[in-house]
């Protein structure tokens, strides 16, 4: 099987003569003795064995710029940060690293190599890595300047003074690359006495990050054969590849270039959200298609990946599924970008929009560590069908509404939340690594746990402390705001393995651990750290000083307690009726159990005091009786005890509301209405702001002239044009925009399967009716929508539920790159399920002829609501 193609273009055919020379030079290459070759059909192998060359892994800056300053003002040595960021790495089953090199840091403004701290930083992780058998991909121009978040400094590099454009195109800028290139690959690594063209875990190098080129073909192709050649003559014979995702419209250029391969990136969410995107986001990641994939050239070049994330997305059951559709689009390497240094993890500065860290985001971790998996075990270009078929591929599993990914197989179990799954042969298991309750662990922490088996009845455990997130890590950051903090808590662990039995013998091996049990019932009392976990009556000859795999059985690598004040998280519903019970959930932050949990319910005649309860964890929940939720607005407080103060929530408050002095304490609170009021879905005063759209420019929130209002101003010149490269090559136009409203209904669950119309309330600017299209989304990626025609007067337009019919799901936010699929469409849908309804998405272009569609288009839009 070939890549998905989305469009066929004459455009990107190869002259025969251009082919003819690029695959002579090709094929040259492939038979030329090196560690790893390009075969005919494009796959990277290794040259002693033939076998497929695979590699999974991560970005990782810590030795430059941002991460580079910002563990120096914190006085935290950089090799101790290196050297326990590599050992979660080889914790998560990683065996790749790319990383762009900050050139800038590193050379002068003619190319010469410099021999900075940054440098050699660099050198130190790489033979940190090369320890645990890791491989690389090394991007040795970057284009960046050093400051992001904060601003450049005045670094000495070529790319300081020329940047990024004129980089590609000015004649001295382009001699400096020339010779910084030819330097940066003779350089030998002091700490492992290998230059990087000579070092045979150096995979291929990729020239540059993100070019970005203007010009024509054939100053492209000269551009990136110069700067070939001047690798190649430092003689190394490793695979050069050239970034093939940016400016697809030169993609001969790059195909006629002397290279071997093609680098790719995806963010299926695009970037820089703001805030932690909500919704499911499998249909945006069913395939990677790649628009050039029936070239001949191409399919004889090699295909990595130097970048990926879901940007903004919290959950944990993306990773799998990415990773299944790049090994079904014949990509060989990927790495994730960027994981996270574990010293500035709580505070995630360095890339906002992404984070990544075992201990402070371990369930995304978890999910990394089964991708990593699904990149060794799915075959090149297995096709496992399309959403939601492909959900359950292999041993592999990804849910969004469980917020699970999972790999369930007769000697490996790994899962990123608590799911119900049973490994098959649990006898032949040999790694357990989880976060949650499963068959086999039991455990109410909210840490990472790992179990490896060393011999019959002889196992390790390692336990990461309890990590959770007090902020949206996706909002704005700063090194001064926590998002995620780590607490030491014990907890009772339950282990089943029927080797281990239920009376297994507990020995710490970590350094300061002095924790000793005996299971009972196979339950003990376990904090962080690692065990030896052994059968009653077996004796072990393992120590902690013995080797498993990359790592010694004794390393432990854990951040310090870092929760310093009580939080209480909990959202308040938006809306829920009359006359209804309403159940409270909050998770109680604290370093130990608190002696007490209230909640306050501000009433007529005084405060209702409940007991909350613990459910397990940090999770307490009370349930409000139904006559105390009136019409009006809800008020209550959660209040903690600890001994013998009371501190009160949403504030803090020292104290309780009993006291005669309480003040300075808002409470929670939630709307009470009628059943029979409309239920809101969209309003424009409040949700604007999380509105899933392409930008444009004059588009903004107005006021309305009533207080407390205010329209969503849409103001297109014209409909934009979709990339022809995303839309299966067709010229179309479209606007859309999406809403999740699923936290919202979900107080008033029983009116929205009563609903019976969908109803925008807004109008058209100028003297013209405009059509929009309205759809519901639901949970499984299918949208079931409707035409309705906007008026120039402010008012109420009503679609009929029973009149939506399946449209197609837009894929908001907009990827990277930007020729990936613009239209999703659920084949397997059967009708519309309100229970099961969580977004809203507009679209202007349904119902347009094409001469309107490329005119003026303007509407207020106030709110959608169902009734």
């Amino acid at each position: 099987m070939i890549l998905k193609l989305n469009i066929k273009r004459k455009w990107f055919a190869t002259s025969l003569l251009g082919a003819i020379l690029v695959c002579s030079s090709f094929f040259t290459f492939a038979q030329n003795g090196a560690d790893i070759y390009v075969d005919s059909k494009g796959v990277m192998r290794w040259s002693g064995t033939k076998e497929e060359v695979k590699g999974f892994g991560v970005n990782y800056a810590l030795p430059f710029a941002h991460a580079y300053r910002s563990l120096a003002k914190k006085g935290v040595s950089h090799e101790k940060a290196i050297d326990e960021d590599v050992y979660h790495f080889a914790r998560l089953g990683l065996d790749l690293y790319r990383v762009h090199v900050w050139d800038t840091e590193i050379s002068d403004s003619v190319g010469n190599l410099l021999q900075t701290e940054q440098l050699r930083l660099f050198d130190y992780a790489i033979s940190k890595m090369k320890e645990r058998d890791m491989k690389f991909i090394i991007t040795p121009i970057a284009y960046w300047g050093n400051g992001w978040p904060e601003p450049d400094e005045p670094t000495p590099g070529f790319s300081h003074k020329y940047g990024k454009g004129p980089s590609l195109t000015h004649p001295e800028a382009i001699r400096a690359q020339e010779n910084y290139l030819y330097q940066f690959l003779n350089h030998v690594n002091p700490y492992t006495g290998l230059a990087y063209k000579d070092d045979p875990d150096v995979i291929a190098f990729e020239i540059s990050n993100e070019p970005h080129h203007g010009g024509t073909e054939t100053e492209v192709t000269a551009f990136i054969n110069r700067m070939s050649a001047s690798m190649r003559r430092t003689g190394t014979q490793k695979p050069i590849f050239y970034n093939m995702s940016h400016s697809v419209h030169l993609a001969n250029a790059y195909l006629n270039a002397d290279v071997q391969g093609g680098t790719f990136q995806w963010y299926p969410t695009n970037l820089m959200a703001g805030h932690a995107l909500k919704g499911n986001f499998l249909p945006h990641v069913d395939e990677y298609t790649i628009p050039f994939a029936d070239s001949s050239r191409f399919k004889q070049m090699a295909k990595i990946v130097y970048e990926f994330d879901p940007a903004d997305v919290s959950g944990s059951y993306m990773y799998p599924a990415m990773v299944r559709s790049f090994r079904e689009a014949g990509l060989q390497l990927a790495a994730h970008f960027a994981y996270d240094a574990m010293a500035m993890a709580p505070y995630n500065t360095e890339y906002g929009t992404h984070y990544m860290n075992l201990p402070f985001a371990p369930q995304k971790a978890l999910s990394l560590k089964i991708a990593s998996e699904v990149f060794h075990q799915v075959p090149l270009y297995k096709d496992f069908g399309n959403y939601p078929v492909n959900t359950t591929f292999g041993n592999f599993r990804v849910s969004h509404a469980q917020d699970l990914a999972e790999l369930v197989s007769e000697d490996k179990f790994f899962y990123t939340n608590h799911t119900t799954a049973v490994p098959p042969a649990p006898k032949k298991l040999k790694e357990v690594a989880g976060w949650g309750s499963s068959a086999v662990v039991q455990y109410e922490g909210s840490g990472a746990y790992f179990l490896d088996k060393l011999d019959r009845g002889i196992w390790r455990l390692e336990v990461m402390p309890d990590a959770i997130w007090v902020a949206d890590p996706y909002g704005k950051t700063s090194p001064r705001k926590t998002v995620s903090v780590v607490n030491w808590r014990s907890w009772p662990i339950s282990i089943r393995l029927p080797d281990l039995g239920t009376e297994y013998v507990v020995e710490p091996l970590n350094e300061g651990n002095s924790l000793e049990a005996q299971a009972r019932g196979g339950t003990f009392r376990v904090k962080p750290g690692v065990y030896l976990l052994k059968e009653k009556g077996v004796k072990s000859r393992w120590k902690g000083s013995s080797l498993w795999k990359n790592i010694r059985l004794e390393e432990f690598v854990a951040p310090a307690t870092s929760l310093e004040k009580a939080y209480v998280l909990h959202q308040p519903l938006a809306e829920v009726n009359t006359g209804d019970s309403v159940l409270i959930e909050a998770e109680i932050i604290t370093a130990d159990a608190p002696a007490s949990v209230a909640l306050w319910v501000n009433g007529s005649a005084g405060n209702n005091v409940l007991e909350m309860k613990k459910t397990r964890g940090y999770t307490y929940v009370a349930s409000i009786p139904a006559a105390l939720v009136h019409r009006g607005f809800l008020n209550y407080h959660i209040v903690l005890k600890d001994i013998e103060d009371f501190q009160t929530f949403p504030a803090g408050y020292k104290g309780h509301p009993g006291d005669w002095d309480f003040h300075d304490a808002p409470p929670y609170q939630l709307r009470v209405v009628e059943k029979a009021s409309p239920l809101y879905l969209f309003d424009a005063a409040s949700d604007t702001d999380k509105l899933m759209r392409p930008w444009v420019r004059g588009t903004s929130l107005v006021p309305a002239p009533e207080i407390g209002n205010a329209y969503y101003f849409l103001n297109l010149q014209e409909i934009p044009a979709i990339d022809p490269l995303s839309n299966e090559g067709r010229e179309e136009r479209d606007y859309s925009m999406r809403f999740y409203f699923g936290d919202r209904v979900k107080g008033r669950q029983e009116q929205l399967e009563e609903a019976q119309q969908l109803i925008f309330r807004g109008m058209a600017m100028g003297n013209q009716t405009l059509p929009m299209q309205l759809a519901l989304v639901m949970k499984d990626g299918s949208a079931w929508g409707a035409v309705l025609e906007v008026a120039p007067q402010l008012g109420d337009y009503k679609l009929s539920l029973e009149d939506l019919k399946p449209v197609k799901l837009i894929n908001l936010p907009r990827p990277y790159p930007g020729f990936l699929p613009y239209y999703f469409e659920n084949k397997s849908a059967k009708a519309l399920d309100l229970n099961a309804v969580e977004s809203l998405q507009f679209s202007v272009g349904p119902g347009l002829t094409e001469d309107a569609r490329k005119q003026a288009y303007t509407l207020l839009i106030e709110s959608v609501r169902l009734e």
